[in-house]
């Protein structure tokens, strides 16, 4: 199982040098982005409530709930579908309305394969082409030899 885990900061200090420019900033600090981010975690809204109205009615099917297909780019040679296993915001600096104006956000994947994936779908798809671009980029990589480890001789 393949996982991922990347740390970014979120910083309005650029878009506080320019508050006539930047009027969402200054009202709402970075809230907007880290709401942004957490929406892909959780199922809309409208979705839950649907829910719950079919549920009363006794009209609602029990069945698992497809989640969004996310995919994980990290710049040209990284495209790969992925679920979030961990999500943590942490802010760390507010303006005078306590709005975050900087925030340390943490997040852990899965990299989704064909053994959560349908084989012939469209994530199935972009799972092979992530898999073989790996290989490719393997196949680069020059072969190990007890001297690329600092050893040299027999191992006794």
């Amino acid at each position: 199982m393949e996982t991922i885990k990347l740390e970014a900061a979120i910083d309005a200090a650029d878009q506080l040098e320019f508050p006539d420019q930047n009027r969402t900033t200054t009202k709402s600090g970075i809230r907007p982005q880290l709401a942004a981010i957490e929406t892909i975690i959780y199922p809309p809204s409208s979705q839950l409530q649907s829910n719950n109205q079919l549920a009363q009615f006794g009209t609602l099917e029990i069945v698992p709930m497809q989640a969004p297909l996310i995919l994980l780019s990290l710049g040209r040679n990284f495209l790969a579908p992925v679920r979030i296993t961990e999500f943590s915001i942490v802010e760390e600096a507010f303006d005078p309305n306590l709005n975050p104006i900087l925030a340390k956000v943490s997040l852990g994947f899965r990299v989704l394969s064909i053994d959560d994936l349908d084989f012939d779908s469209k994530s199935g798809s972009l799972f092979m082409i992530y898999q073989q671009q790996k290989e490719r980029l393997a196949s680069q990589a020059p072969g190990a030899t007890l001297g690329a480890l600092g050893l040299t001789g027999g191992i006794p």
